[in-house]
């Protein structure tokens, strides 16, 4: 069971919105119902939301710039976007724009509920991360630490934040071949080798230790430095 959170529920369509709402105050959580971006900006107990479940296709400002926007402003807040929007380079903007956990619709509301619940155990982790000694600045694409700083490009700082926001740090393979080949024109294992080699390249520049990414066997990759994400 996931531990009491408040939750914003930001979705246009009134029937989902008040079922979702619905079924999340029936497992103990504070939920609050939001219909637009406008709605959200204006909602007075923002600051107090631990976990948003958001809809990119929102009237008005999309659910992707609202997404960026509160990332910014509230960078330990949880974020799991719901979305017809399934194409990988869909995906690949949501997790820039600081998505959490990205699901296609259709979504039951015993996956979502799954799916809050594993993000309310990162959650106290990702503050946890908040004094690493790593930076990563998503919008001028610039990696810090010790050493100084480091150019990144999209497609790595697209892994990388995902990577710092992962239970504990890790992806699996099929994970990262969806962020680093968007187009799924070269989909091969000598893809994520070759990514994985140049980010660490990058993250030994910054100053980490010699191993930043170790490789999980017949699985995938871990993290293995703190990174703060700005």
């Amino acid at each position: 069971m996931a531990a009491t959170l408040s939750i914003a529920v930001v979705e246009d369509n009134d029937d989902l919105r008040t079922a979702i709402v619905a079924a999340l105050e029936q497992e103990g959580h504070k939920v609050t119902g939001i219909e637009s971006a406008e709605a959200v900006i204006e909602h007075p107990g923002l600051s107090g939301v631990d976990l948003m479940v958001l809809d990119l296709g929102l009237p008005g400002e999309d659910g992707l710039s609202l997404a960026r926007r509160i990332r910014e402003a509230q960078p330990d807040l949880g974020i799991i976007m719901v979305t017809a929007r399934g194409r990988p380079q869909d995906r690949l903007a949501g997790y820039q724009n600081g998505a959490d956990i990205y699901m296609i619709k259709p979504v039951s509301l015993e996956e979502l509920s799954a799916a809050i619940e594993a993000l309310s155990r990162r959650l106290g982790r990702q503050v946890r991360l908040e004094g690493g000694a790593f930076r990563l600045d998503t919008r001028s694409l610039t990696l810090s630490g010790s050493e100084g700083s480091v150019s990144v490009s999209a497609i790595e700082a697209g892994l990388l934040a995902a990577f710092a926001r992962a239970p504990e740090g890790r992806l699996e393979t099929w994970q990262i071949l969806e962020l680093t080949d968007p187009a799924q024109k070269t989909q091969s294992r000598s893809t994520v080798n070759v990514t994985i080699f140049r980010l660490s390249r990058r993250l030994r520049q910054a100053g980490t230790s010699e191993r930043p990414i170790r490789a999980i066997r017949g699985w995938g990759y871990q993290l293995c430095e703190p990174l703060r994400l700005e």
